[in-house]
Parts: structure tokens; sequence; C-alpha cells
């Protein structure tokens, strides 16, 4: 079947104002972050018919629907025509295993592991709708503020689309095995003498004065994809939602585009219920969680501490669209401790399923909420995990050789001298 073509426009998420679709601007003249709306020509297919070209395009065996991004193009970015920039990228697996779900105490628990895809972070979903973008506004370059994993993503889809980039990274806050992948996806990396959000300040800069494409998550069109790991998921689900979805929360992408996505699949009848959001801040990086507190009365800004460099970010740019998506799924943000992450991120490993700190988040959220009795019990919940196990090798280094007491989980490697006798002896003591 075919669906009526859409009218995409941008359109400022504070004052309203509207942009074409192909207008490189990233922010309104009132400052307000802009978001893409697909509007139809015609009457909206039937909820039938559009799970019917959904679900036909998963067996695809070439081109875009491939794709995990581009399976759902009609509600992603339906005027890409050829330019479509992809890998194939999503198609990332909803997991289901009995030593995670034990210890976050939710009886029905899957994990949503965004690490499968190609350069190992969810990342990969909102670039490829970004560089396909560049591609057809005609940019010269494209460039981003990064903790490692949009940077990494930026470098892979940038050689694929064959332009330039440039990544501006916090000096001594990359994990080793993030800042690799920029060197090696060809990337010209500037070690910044600050923080992230540092970093974020000098690339905006850079794109008003140096006319470079900025593809952090204030470009609507990185939004368009990351919330396509939601419609993945419900489609894995048989569209039925959870009554859940909890995802790490940094620079609140992913939070925004969760809260579009569950908005735009009630609109166009895919589903008719809502999940709620539930969004996971580290203890030492939780900006969003004081604001929610105060019932979002005010914006918060804090010196970011944390060992989940992914979510190390302490002025997140997608406040406002994070707000909305909080509010109109009734959804709820917390906090988690590093120690309560890293166990968890522990147990996920340990599981045979890996992660990259941050992406632990979701699931030590989950198990503090069930504990307070937020997530109520028998709730179907879907925790995201966004990054690869091996984005992040320092820290399983620390957590199971280095901390001192061991800490719970840790598996620490044994010294033993070349006989039979001596291996024996370990599996005895197993």
């Amino acid at each position: 079947m075919t669906v009526a073509p859409s009218i995409s426009r941008q359109v400022c998420a504070a004052c309203g104002r509207m942009f074409s679709e192909t207008d490189p601007r990233l922010q309104c003249e009132c400052g307000g972050l802009l978001e893409l709306r697909h509007d139809h020509a015609g009457a909206l297919p039937t909820r039938a018919a559009l799970r019917a070209l959904f679900d036909a395009r998963r067996g695809a065996a070439h081109g875009p629907f491939l794709s995990g991004v581009w399976r759902y193009r009609e509600m992603v970015l339906p005027s890409a025509g050829e330019d479509v920039v992809t890998y194939p990228e999503g198609n990332t697996p909803l997991l289901r295993r009995p030593t995670v779900t034990a210890w976050s105490g939710a009886t029905d628990l899957l994990l949503k592991h965004e690490g499968h895809n190609p350069t190992g972070s969810f990342k990969d979903r909102g670039m490829t709708v970004g560089l396909t973008q560049a591609r057809r506004i005609g940019a010269t370059a494209v460039a981003c503020a990064s903790t490692g994993n949009t940077g990494a993503s930026l470098g892979a889809y940038a050689a694929l689309a064959g332009l330039p980039a440039l990544a501006f990274v916090p000096k001594g806050h990359v994990a080793l095995g993030k800042l690799m992948q920029l060197v090696a996806y060809g990337v010209r990396t500037l070690l910044v003498n600050g923080d992230f959000d540092a970093c974020q300040e000098l690339a905006h800069a850079s794109s008003g004065q140096l006319g470079v494409y900025i593809l952090n998550s204030i470009n609507p069109f990185r939004l368009e994809g990351q919330k396509t790991i939601v419609f993945e998921l419900l489609q894995q689900l048989d569209w039925e939602p959870p009554d859940w979805i909890v995802v790490p929360a940094g620079n609140l992408g992913n939070t925004a585009a969760f809260g579009k996505a569950l908005a735009e699949a009630r609109d166009w009848g895919l589903i008719t219920k809502l999940p709620r959001i539930a969004a996971v801040q580290a203890e030492g990086a939780a900006p969003f969680a004081l604001s929610y507190r105060e019932g979002f009365a005010r914006r918060h800004r804090v010196e970011p501490r944390t060992v989940a460099s992914a979510i190390r970010i302490g002025n997140p740019a997608s406040y406002e669209r994070a707000v909305r998506a909080i509010r109109e799924t009734d959804g709820v943000v917390t906090t988690v401790t590093d120690d309560e992450m890293l166990e968890a991120k522990a147990v996920i490993d340990a599981a045979g399923v890996g992660c990259e700190p941050a992406s632990a988040a979701s699931v030590a959220g989950t198990r503090r909420l069930m504990k307070e009795g937020i997530i109520g019990a028998g709730a179907r919940v879907v925790a995201v995990l966004t990054g690869h196990l091996l984005k992040g090798p320092e820290s399983i280094t620390r957590y199971h050789q280095d901390t001192e007491p061991a800490p719970p989980g840790a598996n620490r490697p044994i010294e033993i001298e070349p006989r039979l006798a001596d291996v024996e002896r370990v599996l005895k003591n197993e």
C-alpha cells in the first residue's frame, strides 16, 4: 500500500513560527528550538493499513527499508528522496534476561539494546537523518560537541556522505573506546579544555560564524531518527504499548524524541494509550531532576560529576522539549548514584547483554522506581540501553579489578600456575 504524501515543516517549539523543512537554522529568532512536523495532504490510512505497511517493510531485502529508521519514512522524513545516508541502522533487539529482571524488581522487564547499532549507540538513528538532511541542504561540513558517542556516529555517517566532520570533545572526559572511534572514522577531533557544555557553546558559535552544520540533539532531524527507537519497540510488541519506557537522560534528546514519538503514534492511530516515560539521571549530573522536583518552575544548571560520561551534562540542550514529553506522558524524572549504575551494569554484563555505564541508568532507575512504588507490580517496562559494552572499557577494569573492597558482582581475574590442579581448584570454588 502507499500512504498519502506529507507536508513537512519546521516549527519553533517556543513561539510557533514556521520554517521550510530545508531551512538550515537550528533555532528560531526567539531562541526556541525547532521541531519537525509532518501534516498529511490527505486522510491518514487506517490503523491496520499503517501497521501492515510498516510490518511488510521488516522483510525488505535491499534499499532504505532495511533500516529500522527509514522503515518509518512517512513519520520521519517523507521527502528524503534519493539523499538517504544509511548503513542501515536500527533493527535492535528487545531482550528478556531473568537475572536482570530479578535484580530490578520488575517482573516484566524488557531491554531495548541500542548498542547494537553500527557504531555502538543509539546516536546512529539520529545521525542517518541528520546527515541525510545535511546532504539535502548542501552542507560543506558537519560538526558536533560530544562526550564520544555523538562524535563517533557523526564520523561514520559523514564518511558515508562524503563530508568532512569536526568534533569538540571535553579533554580528559571521553572514554578511550569512543575517542578511538572518532580518530578511526577520520573526525577532526578538537580536545577542549572545558566540559561538555563549553564544547556545546563552541560548536554553536562555529555554526553561526563558520557555517558548519551542527548535528547535536538540538538539531530537529536528529530527533526524528531517535524517535524510531519507540516506533520499533512498539512494533516488536505487536503495537501493544508497555506501561513504562525508562531511558537514561543527559542532554535530553531521547526524552524529547520519545515524547514526540508517542504523541505521533497515538495521533496516527498506531496505539491507543501512552506509556509513561521515566528519565533517569546520574545524581551528580541531575539538572533535569532538580527542575522536575520543583514542578519545572525553573531550569537548573549544574557542574556535572559522574562516571557515566555519556550523561555527564550540566545544562541539557533539549530541556523544554523534554519537559513537554514528561508532562504529556505523565512521566517522572529520577536519579541514581554511580554505585547503583555500576552495580546495574555488572548485572547486565553478567547476563551476557553488556552495556556502557550510562545505559545501566535505565535499569538502576527501574529498580529505584519499583522500590518507591512508582512503577507498580506487574507493570510492563522497557528499559533502553543506549550504548555498547565496549564503549567504556576503563570502567570495566576499575569495577572488576581495581575497586576495593570488591563491589557487588565484581569478577576478579584469578592468577594460577600452569597446572591442571589449579584449574580444578578454581572450578570447585565456583
